[in-house]
């Protein structure tokens, strides 16, 4: 008796406790979750989306000056450029600046090209290291005047291509990497994360199609009679692909073609120096007028540089700052005469 007695009590005790240690869960009832936070994600400053590697959020980026040249096609690297500014430099032709948030992630990149005094402007807006090959006297000068962490040519950072000098010019021919100017800068020293109270002052939302904007599918933007660059919206992608020379613009690293999620187009003055190569003058201080697509519209918009150190920045044309969509962007700099194409 006092065995059974003592059986009783312990089944008494055991379903006790498990009645006392159950879940706050279960005692809510079958099928109730625990409620799981996921951290935020840290976002490239450049685009507005998750970077790969968040302790790069400070990082400066690193600019590379590209060939635009038809006989130079194709470039490579470009579709992993956070930004690409166009400028016509030199008579008719154009080149780039392509600004790469993490720089150590991105493969091949080129062809290289000689530094131009706009695109100096650009690359001290966003606090950049700027790599380059060679560039005029005016642009040699700024650089030497600011002091700039520059990448000139060099057969540590560069090579030169063999499978693109077989159908190219010697000059189409500079090639670099992500990893060879990795290294390079950490040879060199070069400070790589931004000042404390640097802050790059354009901001993102996850749709930035204009309100009210009208329609723009189709755009065609000429640099001179040599360039015209086109963007066509692909509504299933939401992204404006990207073509010049009445041909794709591919990336040479991966075939495919290149799309951007916001194009910028800003009107300024642009004329020719009148020295011996043709060089442009772009006058990129102050503020102008411009049009802004994203996501198959367009609205009028106005920027803004203050200073040779500052970055540009946009308005609406009522004053309120402009919010760019997340993703890449594709900025058009050009002569406030010339009459863009809007379909």
């Amino acid at each position: 008796m006092k065995k059974m007695i003592c059986l009783v009590m312990a089944l008494l005790l055991m379903l006790t406790l498990a009645c006392c240690g159950k879940k706050p869960s279960d005692a809510a009832g079958e099928g109730a979750d625990e409620t799981i936070v996921e951290p935020e994600p840290v976002l490239n400053p450049l685009t507005g989306l998750p970077l790969k590697n968040e302790n790069n959020v400070n990082n400066r980026p690193v600019a590379v000056m590209l060939n635009n040249i038809h006989l130079a096609m194709p470039q490579h690297g470009v579709s992993d450029a956070d930004m690409i500014f166009e400028y016509n430099v030199e008579g008719a032709i154009t080149r780039m600046v392509c600004f790469f948030q993490e720089i150590d992630r991105v493969g091949t990149i080129g062809s290289i090209r000689s530094a131009r005094p706009c695109f100096i402007e650009t690359v001290l807006g966003m606090d950049a290291i700027y790599a380059h090959a060679g560039g005029s006297e005016e642009a040699f000068y700024m650089i030497y005047q600011h002091d700039m962490d520059d990448i000139d040519e060099n057969y540590t950072a560069y090579w030169r291509d063999e499978d693109r000098a077989q159908t190219m010019d010697f000059e189409h021919t500079l090639m670099t990497s992500g990893k060879n100017l990795s290294a390079y800068i950490a040879e060199c020293g070069f400070r790589t994360q931004h000042e404390a109270d640097y802050t790059y002052p354009i901001t993102f939302v996850e749709d930035g199609t204009p309100v009210n904007g009208m329609q723009a599918e189709h755009i065609e933007v000429p640099f001179s009679y040599y360039k015209t660059g086109t963007f066509d919206y692909d509504a299933a992608t939401k992204l404006y692909m990207i073509g010049q020379y009445d041909d794709a613009y591919i990336d040479g690293n991966t075939g495919r073609q290149v799309g951007v999620t916001n194009l910028l187009v800003l009107y300024t003055e642009v004329y020719n120096s009148g020295d011996s190569k043709g060089h442009m003058v772009i006058d990129l201080q102050g503020s102008g007028s411009g049009t802004y697509f994203c996501g198959g519209k367009a609205v009028d918009i106005e920027w803004r540089k203050a200073e040779m150190y500052d970055p540009f920045t946009y308005y609406l044309t009522d004053g309120t700052p402009l919010s760019l969509g997340a993703g890449r962007t594709y900025v058009c700099v050009v002569s406030d005469t010339t009459s863009v194409t809007v379909e």
